[in-house]
């Protein structure tokens, strides 16, 4: 499933730098509250640099729940807009239900 994950997350932001954003969020949510991460360690990697070479460039509502040192320090240590939980329950239900129906 993470991988299927990664590839849309991919897929997204390089296509909007902006959805950097709320993935950041939510893969953040899913690994620090949940302890459940929806992304594989190399693909957050890569959407941290991404954010850090685009910052200046990404424009997003919740763009200020973020800074660059949280960033650099690869952690995350705001806090989370109500919408992100039920963002990665969202996630996690449409990628199960994507898995069990390819079985």
């Amino acid at each position: 499933m993470i991988k299927e994950i990664d590839k849309a997350c991919s897929d997204i932001v390089d296509a909007n730098i902006n959805m950097s954003v709320p993935w950041y969020l939510m893969a953040s949510h899913a690994y620090y509250v949940s302890d459940n991460p929806i992304l594989s360690d190399r693909m957050f990697d890569k959407l941290v640099k991404m954010m850090i070479n685009e910052w200046d460039n990404i424009e997003h509502m919740h763009k200020d729940c973020i800074t660059l040192d949280m960033l650099s320090a690869g952690t995350f240590l705001g806090s989370y807009p109500s919408r992100v939980q039920y963002a990665v329950e969202e996630i996690r239900e449409t990628y199960d239900k994507r898995k069990r129906r390819k079985r």
